[in-house]
Parts: structure tokens; C-alpha cells; sequence
């Protein structure tokens, strides 16, 4: 049987992204995620457990989620498990963890709207703001009929996979 490293994610930002450059100009965000389960205790009580998941966003996603995504928003991450490891400049010995990679991430709450990085409700894959429709757009005629479609934007598609980072982007990259 083969092997399948796929992961889906649902929870909320703990702190505002950052965007910062590889070297070679690759756009890169670590997103902190908080995501909860809920089960039944051996006593039958409710219990809730907390996870916090790093993510790692690469490319025009990346700079998406630095422009929309703000503390406490929701959001789904579709991507893989990556090990990472390195040495500890104080202690000289090996660490490791694991993290998310993302390949799409999409914009689940729209927040508020009267701040920066909030949002409209037609906010789809990978961050990619929908246009926003004037005030008679949004309400159609008033006949009660639905609004006028919108032509499909041009361009590259919003929820196609990054390019995957090279190793030199890799290498360079790890903040320690």
C-alpha cells in the first residue's frame, strides 16, 4: 500500500502573520494555529483539548495571508507534515519538530470589516480577495431576482499548489 502524508486543519490564528524573503526572493509565512477537539471523558464528562500546529506558507499565498489574515481569524489549511530539524546554538544538541506545510489555505470567517484584514464573504482558496461589488451589485434589481454574475478573474489560479521551496530556500530559511 502506498504511503499518504495529507493533512486538513481547521482553527484559528494566535497571532498576526509575518511575511519575510528567502535569499532568492520567495515569499514565506509561519502561521500559528489553535485547533480543539472535543471528547468524552472516562466519567462521561466533556473534556477539550487545544493544539497548537505551526504552518508554513510559501509563494503568493504567503503574501495573501500576511494582506487578509489577521489574530483570531479561522481558517482551513490543506497541505503535508514536514520534519525539520537543526542543532541548538546554545546547547549544541539536535532538535526537531514537526510542522504543516500548506499547499491551500482558505479564509473560513470574514472578520470584521472595518479593519484592516477584514474581509468580504465571497473570500475563497489560498486568500485571494473577491472583488468587492458595489451596493446594487450585492442586492441584485429589485424585483426580487438574483444579483448579475461575475465574469471569472484572470490570472493565475488562486488554489493551485506553490512551487515547492528549494533546498536552498529550505536551508536558508530556519530562523535558528
Amino acid at each position: 500500500m502506498a504511503d499518504l502524508n495529507k493533512i486538513f486543519l481547521i482553527g484559528r490564528l494566535t497571532d498576526d502573520p509575518v511575511l519575510r524573503y528567502t535569499p532568492s526572493q520567495t515569499a514565506v509565512t509561519d502561521l500559528r494555529l489553535a485547533t480543539s477537539r472535543q471528547f468524552s471523558g472516562r466519567d462521561g464528562t466533556l473534556q477539550k483539548e487545544t493544539l497548537y500546529i505551526d504552518v508554513e506558507v510559501w509563494a503568493r499565498q504567503a503574501e495573501n495571508c500576511c494582506q487578509w489574515l489577521r489574530k483570531g481569524r479561522q481558517v482551513h489549511i490543506e497541505g503535508y507534515l514536514k520534519l525539520e530539524s537543526w542543532e541548538d546554538k546554545q546547547t549544541g544538541q539536535k532538535r526537531s519538530k514537526i510542522k504543516a506545510v500548506a499547499d491551500r489555505v482558505q479564509f473560513i470567517d470574514s472578520g470584521r470589516r472595518d479593519e484592516p484584514g477584514g474581509a468580504t464573504d465571497d473570500e475563497e482558496i489560498a486568500g485571494a480577495p473577491a472583488p468587492r461589488r458595489s451596493t446594487n451589485e450585492t442586492r441584485g434589481p429589485s424585483n426580487g431576482s438574483p444579483p448579475p454574475s461575475r465574469p471569472a478573474p484572470s490570472g493565475p489560479s488562486w488554489g493551485a499548489a506553490p512551487p515547492p521551496p528549494s533546498a536552498e530556500d529550505e536551508q536558508e530559511d530556519i530562523p535558528f
